[in-house]
């Protein structure tokens, strides 16, 4: 088997506040990087619609306010229903390119009655299918004030050629237990997803791949002032405080020794594309591996959770 891979990382911006627009640029991103033979493309964290960039701007943590009120009920309207067959076209594009996508969305989970929503990570295999949906476990400040917390039922990871590919969302990657989880599923290629910007990725990019060993992939999305739907609920209050870039980019991957591969790429809007190989990931776990010959089970061990948390079951 063939030791490399080629990975697009679409760095681009939402369609904010708009999961119709801003899917059929991730279609667009599937098809580009298809003509170039690409077999895995990711995007950023919380894509599909955007990232919440208006709580810092608007007071979001006031209570029962019309701006707070209004542009809730309208991110959750525009977050995906995977139910409802709403990643079915990107499923679809994803075989016809023969390419594995992982995609950030807000999820509107039908299991949790409808009407929160998660920043999940969705992995979507090379024939289309659905393999896995990674909830953010512990959303971040004050995205706990839009987004819910998930669960371990996402922490998976999966065969991608002779690759091993797992993700986790944004300041989740801080986290030691989940790293741990994916590492002792055998993970040698980490997808590190963010809502855009280099002081996000300049530093943990480079820490996962060296305590790892293992390639790391860090996608981010772009966000600039200009880029407000004019339609944007109560645009003129977002606008009072808002700086002209809210997100500057900042995708990159880091190599199994810690070393860059491509350094955080700012202010660039499209693909970004790499083959990695294998064999450096057998290069670098000689010395170290962290659930492996590096490691004392003996003495040390995790407990996961992966059942899907649900707050109601029927028994009929």
């Amino acid at each position: 088997m063939d030791n490399t891979l080629k990975i697009a990382m679409a760095q681009i911006s939402p369609v904010l506040l708009n999961k119709t627009e801003t899917l059929k640029k991730v279609e667009q991103s599937i098809i580009d990087a298809g003509k170039q033979n690409c077999e895995l493309i990711v995007f950023g964290e919380a894509l599909v619609p955007g990232y919440p960039f208006w709580l810092a701007l608007t007071g979001g943590a006031e209570w029962n306010t019309e701006v707070n009120k209004a542009l809730h009920a309208t991110y959750v309207r525009n977050s995906v229903q995977i139910e409802a067959g709403e990643l079915d076209s990107v499923c679809e594009l994803a075989k016809q390119n023969n390419i594995a996508v992982y995609l950030g969305i807000m999820e509107r989970a039908q299991n949790r009655g409808g009407h929160s929503i998660y920043a999940s990570l969705v992995y979507i295999d090379a024939l289309g299918e659905i393999k896995s949906v990674h909830r953010k476990l512990q959303p971040t400040y004050d995205e706990r004030l839009t987004w819910a917390p998930g669960d371990g039922n996402g922490l998976q990871v999966h065969s991608l050629k002779q690759f091993t590919v797992g993700g986790l969302n944004c300041w989740e990657n801080w986290m030691p237990l989940p790293r741990t989880a994916l590492y002792g599923l055998g993970e040698n290629l980490h997808i590190a997803v963010w809502p855009g910007s280099d002081h996000n990725t300049k530093d943990i990019t480079r820490f996962i791949a060296r305590e790892s060993r293992s390639f790391v992939v860090s996608v981010s999305s772009l966000m600039i002032k200009d880029l407000f739907p004019k339609e944007t609920p109560h645009l003129d209050k977002i606008l009072e405080n808002c700086p002209d870039v809210l997100a500057n980019g900042g995708s990159c991957i880091a190599g199994p020794d810690g070393e860059w591969i491509i350094e955080p790429v700012l202010h660039k809007e499209g693909l970004i594309i790499q083959t990695i190989d294998f064999n450096r990931v057998y290069e670098e776990r000689q010395n170290f591996d962290p659930v492996g010959h590096y490691s004392r089970p003996d003495v040390t061990k995790l407990t996961v959770n992966r059942e899907r948390q649900s707050t109601v079951e029927f028994e009929d």
